[in-house]
Parts: structure tokens; C-alpha cells; sequence
């Protein structure tokens, strides 16, 4: 039986997947009715939203030590944000291809940033014969003089092989909380198989020392043929990735048509797709669900129907004490913001707050505060606070 936590229903519109977008993500192709289930009827919303600043795509955003943000624009620029929502433009922003769900992505400190101003983003590198494929960088971060910008931008990390279409990038980057590890999501590119072939670090999570070699202790290393940076593998389109307080990695990743999933990134699994998954091929295609095959891990969560989800966190802030130790993750055709609760192990959907708009991404703020973006052009950063 699928695992669905879901109990009323309101109609959305979702759209079939394209050529280099995932339906979900982009809303491009093909319009169908789906029907979407909320748990949360909520009467009134906990919070107030304030709007701080409006983006052209934003993707991702990270807080600096003294609350200025910094927002990566799928086209391929990066804000400098203050608390009052003023903008300024970063020099040494890398060339990126876009179009479809490619671009500039990610963007987090290093975790030595107060000494290193070191960042770390990623981005949709061209190459050959149409393919592409994401990277990971990192750059200084100079703030000082007229016009701030990134310096000594090297690349330490490449999906492999590049291929054509322009879906399923993923590039979502967090560092361990000791941060002595980096760990990459990478996108299965729409190619299906890559995400069970050892030999491509597509459809896995990767794990890196931050300079980008390889650890030694990672648990295919030794073995002939495979890529020694895989860390799990079996991933479809991982759109978000964070640890939780007892630092433990959860990835969350959108399923075929419905069947999106967060999971508990343990050590050398494998999450099975396309072998398996709670959702179905865009065709009607039926897909095995992870019953059938106990050898895979199952996810913790997963909506049937879609939320389509984007950004993830973990609260630990005291504005919304009772929030302590959920997760949060954005809903794009979902159109939501969704918390999660958990029991150890186990997870399940707590509440549902309609944002009325596709959320990309979701942080917490040095305050407390959770901040939303929203999707596409003119996409709003939110500040979420306590009601009065």
C-alpha cells in the first residue's frame, strides 16, 4: 500500500512532463486536472508574511553572519540582499546555460566562512554537441569596496557524463555539521537508468571533502568501476537536502507523476528508482512501489498525490517554539509550504499552509523567522513571523 497522509481534497492544476522538465517543477506542457489533498485545514495561519524583495527566478538563498542574504537567479545572477530588501548585483558570477530547470542553483557558506568568506554554489555548465551538465564551485565572497563580487572561482565537482535535455540538474549542496564533509544531490537527468549505474555519479547523492576529493571512508571507494564519491544512489530529482538536529541527512525528491518522497540518506543505499517508486511513468506506465522490492530503501513520506516539492530545512529557531525539530519543504504545483513532524525515524505530513503562490525555497533566518521564495518571475521573498 502506497503511503499517503492525506485527508481533503481541492483541485489544482498539474501538467504532464515535457522534454527537460519535470511538469511539477516548471508547469510547462500539457495541462491535466489533478486532484490535491491537504491535511491542515487551517483557519487561520499561524504567521505573517511580509514581503521583502522580488527576484527574476530565484532558486536559492543563504543568510550571512550579519543577516544580509545572498539569492542566486536561475539566469544567472546573484543578489546581495539587506535586511530592508535592497539589492545589489555580484561581480564573478560563472557563465551558466539556461533554460528549462538549468542555471544558476545553490548557494551556501563554507563552514569556516567567518574566516574564509568562502561560498560554495552550483550551476548548469555547457558542453559539447547540446549536452550539459551541473557543477559545483567555490569562490571568496569580497563585500568590501564599490561593487561586491566572487573571486578565485574554482570548480571541484562535475556531473558525469553531461548529457542533452535540461531536467533533473538537482545541484542542492549542504555541508555535514561538523562540516568536514560536502554532499551533493545530483539529478538523474530524465535518463532513468544512470540513477542504478555505478560508474555515473547521476541519480546520487555524493559525498566530498570540501576541497572536492574523495573520503576514503565512503562506502564504494574500493570498489572497481564505481564512482568512490557516491554516497547513495537510486535518486530521481533531489530538490532539497539538509541535516536535522541529531545530524542525520534527509533528502526530499520529486517522483515521476505523484510519488514524491523525503528520505533518510543512509550510508551506501539505494532508494531504488526507476526499479521502483510510489509514483507512476507520465505515460501510465504502472512503476513497482517499494513494497516489491524490500531490498530498496522506502522513503519516510510520500505524496500521492504530488506537492511537487522544493527547499528543505529543519527548524530550530524560538519564534515558533512548538516547530522546534520539524522540517519544512516548499510545494511548487502544490503551491504550499508543508511541515513535517517526526517519531524518530518515522515521519508524516503535520500541516499544510496554502501560500497561494509555487514555493522554490525555504531558510531559516538568524532570528527565527522562516523566509520563503517564491517561483519565477517576480518571485517574492516572504518573511514568515508569529501572528499577533
Amino acid at each position: 500500500m502506497r503511503n499517503i497522509g492525506l485527508s481533503f481534497s481541492i483541485a489544482i492544476l498539474m501538467v504532464a512532463c515535457s522534454n527537460g522538465d519535470d511538469a511539477q517543477a516548471n508547469g510547462s506542457g500539457a495541462v491535466e486536472q489533478q486532484t490535491l489533498t491537504d491535511i491542515s485545514p487551517v483557519d487561520r495561519k499561524p504567521f505573517e508574511t511580509t514581503a521583502i524583495a522580488s527576484f527574476d527566478e530565484p532558486w536559492a538563498m543563504t543568510f550571512l553572519p550579519d543577516g544580509q542574504m545572498l539569492v542566486s537567479e536561475k539566469a544567472g545572477k546573484l543578489q546581495l540582499v539587506d535586511v530592508r530588501g535592497q539589492k545589489t548585483g555580484i561581480n564573478g558570477v560563472p557563465e551558466v546555460d539556461y533554460g528549462g530547470q538549468g542555471g544558476l542553483g545553490d548557494i551556501v557558506l563554507a563552514p569556516d566562512f567567518a574566516t574564509s568568506k568562502m561560498v560554495y554554489l552550483s550551476w548548469v555548465e555547457a558542453g559539447d554537441n547540446d549536452n550539459r551538465g551541473a557543477v559545483v564551485g567555490r569562490a571568496r565572497l569580497e563585500l568590501a569596496g564599490q561593487k561586491p563580487s566572487l573571486k578565485n572561482l574554482e570548480i571541484i565537482w562535475k556531473q558525469q557524463p553531461k548529457v542533452v535535455g535540461r531536467g533533473h540538474f538537482s545541484h542542492r549542496i549542504a555541508f555535514s555539521p561538523d562540516g568536514k564533509y560536502l554532499f551533493i544531490g545530483s539529478g538523474e537527468r530524465q535518463k532513468f537508468a544512470p540513477a542504478q549505474n555505478m560508474a555515473t555519479n547521476l541519480g546520487k547523492i555524493v559525498r566530498l571533502y570540501p576541497d572536492g576529493t574523495v573520503p576514503k571512508d565512503n562506502p564504494f571507494v574500493d570498489q572497481e568501476d564505481v564512482l568512490g564519491e557516491i554516497w547513495t544512489l537510486g535518486h530521481r530529482n533531489i530538490l532539497g537536502l539538509a541535516f536535522d538536529s541529531k545530524g542525520r541527512l534527509w533528502n526530499q525528491e520529486m517522483g515521476p507523476r505523484d510519488g514524491d518522497e523525503l528520505n533518510l540518506v543512509l550510508r551506501g543505499a539505494n532508494y531504488g528508482y526507476p526499479i521502483v517508486s510510489e509514483g507512476d511513468h507520465y505515460d501510465g506506465r504502472k512503476i513497482p512501489n517499494h513494497e516489491t522490492h524490500p531490498e530498496f530503501e522506502a522513503p519516510k513520506v510520500a505524496w500521492v498525490p504530488t506537492i511537487a516539492p522544493s527547499g528543505l530545512i529543519f527548524y530550530s529557531g524560538d519564534l515558533f517554539p512548538a516547530w522546534k525539530g520539524s522540517a519544512f519543504i516548499g510545494g511548487l504545483a502544490s503551491q504550499a509550504l508543508i511541515r513535517v513532524s517526526f517519531d524518530g525515524d518515522n515521519a508524516k505530513e503535520a500541516e499544510r499552509f496554502m501560500m497561494d503562490n509555487r514555493i522554490r525555497e525555504v531558510e531559516q533566518g538568524p532570528e527565527g523567522a522562516i523566509y520563503v521564495l517564491e517561483d519565477g518571475e517576480g518571485g517574492r521573498m516572504l518573511k514568515l513571523t508569529p501572528a499577533r
